[in-house]
């Protein structure tokens, strides 16, 4: 299977394509004006203890406060690997109060109406491990099968562990780790100890509330996740950003060194492999599938269904053979429309109802085995008595819809559109594109009045950035009759 990464950088944005064998897997969009905040750590402060829901809410300096549930407050018990005791939840009253200062991680961004969700068991990510200052637990990533790898990763972590005297924690080897050097493996531990050194003295400096660690940003936090012995290239188009990806290449995976490259080219990134036309295509409700078929996801707050229909498709033999192939190639489809539009929660699949439980045990099989490249963990069961098929994928950041899109007032929250933010964003691409292939002496964009005002006002900078780079002039023109994902880029 080949494997490229693709990363677009921008002033506004930066967007990262998974693209396996030519076809786009997953994405990912960091905007400057909102980074996701999960893995930060912050000095807290408690505002609201309830003990109605076993939980409180933390000041991080954040727009809404966080949450905490009892059972993510460490109070000295540590559960072992091989204690099958189940864990007992304390009153939270016994474990905070209001007004006192509290460490904590992100580990839920915060989405929709929520808050972030937030634990005080912290966790600090490198290459090849998590180093978890709390804990004297060592773990070992399930994706690494091999058992006498498991074996020597865990005694090379357990005995440089054993020779460490000042910094005192736990560790999870990560799937990455597989085949690694021992060297690396300690260059990578005494990297996690130096770092979680610097996060303690700050924790000591600072006032509540305040960020005490922030987590790389997204095109170097790629290099350090998803680039794998498979990878055949990671593209980046921005020269700045390749350097500093370089600086971390160097420092800490030099074994893919010469994966990485800056891209250079005319054409856009994006536009390789289609990577735009499959953004756009990820955020409508319905997948056309190969057959004729198609599938309808719907995202709700509560939880995201999954409904798949024979359309076009009517089959060759019998009925039940055109049900069991347009449920197989949807199975295909919905585990990459999971992964690529980063849905999470609770997912209820209505495949098309099957005589043959032969038929329903390959369907399940097949959405298992096209799970198991997903990065998110995943939980599945199996086909219910009405014929459902009931999952969970952990969801810890905003969807992609989530990110760019939000409810239609029209349609009373029922509809979903692009947000004015990705509508100017599009417009910067667009302008952007043009000038490289047409020479003209300014432009004129031409979008409705809530696109126009963002241009004008939360955007100026931006566009002034623009004009300065592309050294011509930019106009605004409102069209009243344009929707708010309608406009147009004139050459004058």
């Amino acid at each position: 299977m080949s494997e490229e990464i693709l990363i677009n950088v921008t002033p506004v944005e930066t967007r990262v394509a998974l693209v396996e064998n030519g076809m786009l897997q997953e994405a990912y969009i960091e905007r400057t004006s909102r980074k996701g905040i999960v893995g930060n750590i912050y000095k807290g402060k408690v505002v609201r203890v309830l003990p109605g829901m076993e939980a409180a809410f933390v000041d991080i300096g954040l727009e809404r406060a966080a949450f905490i549930h009892a059972s993510d407050v460490v109070n000295g018990q540590s559960s072992e690997e091989g204690n099958d005791t189940p864990k007992v939840v304390p009153d939270i009253r016994t474990l905070l109060r209001e007004g006192q200062s509290l460490v904590v991680q992100v580990t839920k961004d915060p989405i929709g109406t929520k808050g972030a969700r937030l634990t005080t068991q912290l966790s600090i990510p490198s290459r090849y491990l998590v180093f978890m200052p709390g804990t004297s637990h060592i773990g070992i990533s399930q994706r690494i099968e091999d058992e006498n790898e498991r074996a020597r990763l865990k005694s090379v972590v357990e005995t440089a562990a054993a020779a460490e005297t000042e910094v005192q924690g736990g560790y999870i080897i990560r799937t990455a780790a597989e085949a690694a050097a021992s060297d690396d493996l300690i260059g990578d531990m005494n990297y996690l100890h130096r770092l979680s050194h610097s996060i303690h003295e700050r924790i000591s400096r600072v006032q509540a509330p305040a960020v005490v660690y922030q987590d790389l940003p997204l095109f170097i936090r790629t290099i350090r996740d998803l680039i794998r012995p498979q990878t055949e290239k990671v593209r980046i188009d921005s020269r700045e950003s390749y350097q500093r990806v370089m600086e971390f290449v160097d420092e800490f995976v030099t074994e893919f060194s010469e994966k990485v490259e800056y891209y250079p080219g005319e054409r856009p990134i994006f536009d390789l492999y289609s990577v735009e036309d499959e953004i756009q295509k990820a955020l409508s409700r319905k997948v056309q599938l190969k057959s004729g078929g198609y599938v309808i996801i719907d995202q709700t707050e509560a939880m995201t269904t999954i409904d798949i229909n024979t359309g076009a498709f009517v089959g060759h033999r019998n009925l039940e053979e055109t049900i069991f192939k347009t449920n197989l190639g949807a199975a295909r489809a919905i585990s990459r429309q999971l992964r690529l539009r980063n849905l999470g929660g609770i997912i209820i699949i209505d495949f098309i109802d099957m005589e043959d439980p032969e038929h329903q045990r390959q369907v399940h099989r097949m959405l298992e085995k096209m799970l198991e490249r997903d990065h998110a963990k995943t939980k599945i069961t199996g086909v219910s008595e009405l014929g459902l098929v009931e999952m969970t994928r952990k969801r810890t950041t905003e969807s992609l819809g989530q990110v760019l899109c939000e409810p239609c007032p029209i349609r009373d929250g029922r509809g979903f559109l692009k947000t004015s933010e990705t509508v100017c964003y599009e417009v910067f691409r667009e302008i952007l594109r043009v000038n490289r292939a047409y020479d003209a002496e300014s432009y004129l964009v031409m979008a409705s009045q809530s696109v126009v005002d963002r241009l004008l006002d939360e955007e100026s900078d931006n566009v002034a950035d623009l004009e300065t780079f592309i050294e011509k002039t930019i106009r605004f023109q409102v069209e009243p009759f344009y929707s708010q994902e309608q406009y147009d880029v004139v050459l004058l």
